[in-house]
């Protein structure tokens, strides 16, 4: 399998519907670019890299998305 610059595979991160696993901030910010026209609600890695960031404090949620 082929490795991101980011030691992820790239399957990882490219499919909508299987969670990524465990990220990094790094690995996260590039998932989140990855999945740009994904919700949180129906691609899982972009629900997993927002946690991460969240969880890391490098984003903010609006009190609109807090369940």
């Amino acid at each position: 399998m082929q490795l991101t610059s980011l030691n992820m595979h790239i399957a990882g991160l490219s499919r909508c519907r299987r969670d990524p696993g465990v990220m990094n901030v790094e690995q996260a910010h590039a998932a989140m670019q990855l999945h740009l026209d994904c919700t949180v609600q129906t691609c899982k890695v972009r629900r997993r890299a927002r946690a991460t960031l969240v969880a890391e404090g490098r984003c903010v949620l609006d009190e609109r998305a807090l369940p």
